[in-house]
C-alpha cells in the first residue's frame, strides 16, 4: 500500500499534468463534483426545510393528533361539547412521546364592518394552549392572554385584516348565528378587540382562523366551563405520528374519534412525500454524472500514463497495484472536489437561512421564503456516499490497466 500511495503522491504533485488536455479535463472533474455537492446540499436541506417547515404549520393550527366527538360528523364547527375531564387530560399517561395537550372548541362567524364582512372560524382556547408553535407568525402587536377572566382579545390574520381593513387596536364586531330558529334573538354579537395579527403564509388556514377565548363558545353554545369541542394532541416525534395516532386511538373513549393531521390533510402530506421522490432522483442524476466527469478523467489520466504503467508492470507490479494508484489519484480529486463544494453549499445555505434571499409564492408552496434545514449528518452521509459511488464507477475504468501490454506501453508516445 506505501508503493501505492507514494506513487499515487507523486502524481498528485507534480509534473505529472503536463497535458493542457488532461489538465482541463481534471479541472472539469473537480468543478463537476463540487457543483454536484453544491446541488445535492441544496436540494436536500431545501426539501427537508420544505416539508418540515409545512408540517409545524400544520400543527401550529391543528395539533398533530385531533381528538373529537364521533357525533361532530367532520364539520368545522363543534357541534358535540367534551368534558375536559379525561383520563388522558392534562398528561397523556397512557402513550408514551406525548409532549402536550390542550382543549379547543370552533364556532363559525362572520365579521362585520361597515364597509364589508368576511366569513371567519372562530378557535376557542384556553389557558392550556401552547403559543410556541404559533409565536413565530405574529407580525404585529402581541398574543391574546387568556389565562385571566373571559376577555374580548381575538388574534387575526394578515389576510382577514387585509381584506376588512382591520389593525391592531381596532373592534371586530363577530356575529353568531344560534343553532336554535326559535329563539328571539337568532344571533350572538360579540364586540372583540383585536391584540394581534399573524400570518402563517398558510392561505388555507389564514382565511379561516382567528382566536379567541374559548369561554365565549362555551357561553354561546350553553356548555359548562368544564366542556369544549376537542383535543389537540402534540408528540415528540413526528415520523412516529401514525403509531402514536393509532395508540392514542385505542386509549380513548369508544365515543371519541382521534384522527391524525396526516390523514386529515392527506393531500397535502401525499404533496410532501414527493419531495422525498425528487430528492433522491435528483441526488442520482447528480452522482451520475459526476461519476462520468471522473470516469473521463480517470481514462486521461491512463492515457497519459500508459508509458509509466509498461515500466511498473516490466518491474513486475501488478495489474490491482498499478489501478490502485490511479484510484488513489481520483480519490484525491474527489475529496478535493467534495471540500469546495462543501464549502460553497454551506455557505450558501447559511446564507438563505438567516437572510433569506430567495423567495418563495406562499399561494403555491405554503411559505414566503425558501426554508433550509442544516443537519451535520445528511452533510456527511451525502459526503460518504458520494465518494463511495464514485470510486465504485471508477473500478470498472481502472480495468483498462490490465489490458496494457508492458512492451508496447514503454514504446508508446
Amino acid at each position: 500500500m506505501n508503493f501505492e500511495y507514494f506513487i499515487a503522491k507523486r502524481l498528485i504533485k507534480g509534473k505529472e499534468h503536463k497535458s493542457s488536455i488532461s489538465s482541463a479535463i481534471i479541472k472539469i472533474a473537480i468543478f463537476a463534483i463540487s457543483i454536484g455537492m453544491v446541488m445535492m446540499l441544496i436540494t436536500v436541506a431545501t426539501g427537508i426545510g420544505l416539508q418540515r417547515k409545512i408540517r409545524e404549520k400544520v400543527a401550529a393550527f391543528n395539533g398533530h393528533v385531533i381528538i373529537t366527538s364521533y357525533d361532530n360528523n367532520n364539520s368545522i364547527e363543534s357541534l358535540i361539547p367534551i368534558k375536559k375531564d379525561q383520563h388522558f387530560y392534562p398528561n397523556f399517561v397512557d402513550v408514551n412521546g406525548i409532549k402536550h395537550i390542550q382543549g379547543f372548541a370552533t364556532k363559525g362567524g362572520l365579521i362585520r364592518t361597515e364597509d364589508d364582512f368576511e366569513g371567519v372560524v372562530v378557535k376557542g382556547i384556553g389557558d392550556d394552549y401552547d403559543w410556541s408553535y404559533f409565536k413565530e407568525y405574529l407580525i404585529e402587536g402581541t398574543l391574546p392572554d387568556f389565562t385571566d377572566p373571559r376577555n374580548n382579545q381575538i388574534l387575526i390574520s394578515a389576510y382577514t385584516s387585509s381584506r376588512l381593513g382591520l389593525g391592531v387596536g381596532d373592534k371586530a364586531n363577530t356575529v353568531f348565528l344560534k343553532k336554535n330558529s326559535s329563539s328571539k334573538i337568532p344571533a350572538n354579537i360579540r364586540a372583540f378587540e383585536i391584540v394581534g395579527i399573524y400570518d402563517s403564509g398558510f392561505l388555507e388556514f389564514d382565511e379561516k382562523f382567528i382566536f379567541a377565548d374559548i369561554r365565549h363558545i362555551q357561553k354561546m353554545n350553553k356548555w359548562k366551563d368544564g366542556e369544549v369541542g376537542g383535543f389537540e394532541v402534540f408528540i415528540d416525534d413526528f415520523d412516529e405520528i401514525d403509531k402514536k395516532g393509532k395508540e392514542i386511538y385505542e386509549s380513548i373513549p369508544s365515543d371519541l374519534e382521534a384522527q391524525t393531521i396526516a390523514l386529515k390533510y392527506g393531500s397535502i402530506f401525499e404533496w410532501l412525500k414527493l419531495f422525498d421522490l425528487n430528492i433522491i432522483g435528483i441526488i442520482g442524476i447528480i452522482i451520475l454524472v459526476a461519476g462520468i466527469n471522473m470516469i473521463t478523467a480517470l481514462l486521461v489520466l491512463i492515457l497519459e500514463r500508459t508509458q509509466m504503467i509498461g515500466i511498473l508492470k516490466s518491474l513486475g507490479t501488478n495489474d490491482w497495484s498499478i489501478r490502485k494508484v490511479f484510484l488513489y489519484n481520483a480519490g484525491y480529486l474527489i475529496l478535493l472536489g467534495l471540500f469546495w463544494g462543501n464549502l460553497i453549499g454551506i455557505s450558501l445555505l447559511f446564507i438563505q437561512k438567516y437572510y433569506g434571499v430567495i423567495g418563495l409564492n406562499p399561494a403555491t408552496y405554503y411559505v414566503s421564503t425558501a426554508p433550509i434545514y442544516i443537519s451535520v449528518g445528511y452533510i456527511i452521509l451525502l459526503n460518504i456516499g458520494t465518494t463511495i459511488l464514485c470510486l465504485a464507477m471508477l473500478l470498472i475504468p481502472s480495468y483498462v490497466i490490465a489490458k496494457i501490454s508492458p512492451s508496447k506501453a514503454i514504446r508508446f508516445q
